[in-house]
């Protein structure tokens, strides 16, 4: 009995002392996408609050699941966190031959942001708001393409539920990531595309791109001036990015309180808020307690969407 409560007392200590090293934040979306900038913004405000160097590492590819399948199977140490972001939720919904399981294999600490994602097109592309883009989709069946950051990523879904919901049939064109993505939205060589608000808004309002609507239900504070897609005629649609840390299974609910505790204290300094904000996010406003319920139930939304659309993601 000394023995174990010894053994307690060291791992209560070891985790009050976290991190006593340098932490790991994985991220499965190319450098430049929406995700990686929000990621880099908490690394760094969290380096600050731990005075440990957090340094993010990029292994993108198959919709951000090389690297959940990589924090899936690290130690639970703390040294090793996820960002990801709602393509999480969407894999697991649609994807069952995955090498590890969300729902098990990964705990969630904190939210981050929620925020809309933004529909842009080519400044000179022609049509002026989202009723000129549908009756355009509609007259030119199966020739208008819409981007994506990847296969069954956030922006994916929401360019097939706007498929679904408008009745067109526009050809979905997965990029390695959304700056590429935006480029060739500039470029003219794809029509339109459903960007984070990192990504698509730093470049709406220079007027590099025209941003037709935005996915919230309300229209998305720091751009008042678009309109909701909700507000053009297809009054259901939403859908928002959110990002959040999670952390292998593994780890011990003790010290994933403690991380989840340190993360919201970071996200309360007016520093972290102001950057995130700069960066063209809204702040998600929940605990650790909160977002294990609200992961689960994003995973039954998304499931019944793909299976409405009949989509194979696979």
């Amino acid at each position: 009995m000394r023995i174990l409560l010894l053994l307690l007392f060291a791992a209560s200590a070891a985790h009050a002392q976290y991190p006593a090293k340098p932490v790991r934040l994985v991220v499965g979306y190319a450098a430049g996408s929406s995700t990686d900038i929000v990621a880099r913004v908490m690394a760094d405000r969290l380096a600050a609050h731990w005075k440990q160097n957090v340094y993010v590492e990029t292994r993108a590819g198959a919709a951000g699941n090389l690297a959940a399948d990589a924090v899936a199977k690290a130690q639970g140490d703390g040294y090793t966190l996820l960002f990801a972001q709602n393509g999480l939720a969407i894999s697991a919904a649609a994807l069952p031959n995955l090498p590890f399981r969300a729902e098990t294999d990964l705990v969630p600490l904190v939210p981050v942001a929620a925020t809309p994602h933004i529909l842009i097109i080519a400044p000179d592309f022609p049509a002026r708001n989202v009723q000129e883009l549908i009756a355009r989709a509609r007259a030119e069946p199966g020739k208008l393409g819409f981007a994506s950051s990847g296969v069954g990523n956030s922006d994916h879904l929401c360019g097939e539920l706007f498929n679904l919901m408008a009745g067109i049939s526009a050809i979905h064109v997965p990029y390695k990531g959304g700056a590429p993505a935006a480029t060739d939205v500039m470029g003219g060589r794809i029509a339109y595309y459903f960007a984070g608000m990192p990504v698509g808004l730093p470049l709406h309002k220079p007027g590099r791109v025209r941003a037709l609507g935005v996915t919230s239900k309300a229209r998305f504070v720091g751009a008042p001036d678009v309109p909701t897609i909700a507000e053009q005629g297809l009054p259901d649609y939403e859908a928002t990015l959110w990002q959040g840390f999670f952390a292998p299974a593994a780890m011990p609910a003790e010290l994933g309180a403690k991380i989840s505790a340190d993360i919201q204290a970071t996200l309360a300094a007016p520093e972290t808020r102001e950057k995130l904000q700069g960066a063209g996010v809204s702040l998600f406003e929940s605990n650790q307690a909160e977002f294990k319920r609200f992961f689960p139930a994003e995973i039954e939304k998304w499931r019944a969407v793909v299976k409405k659309a009949n989509l194979r993601l696979e």
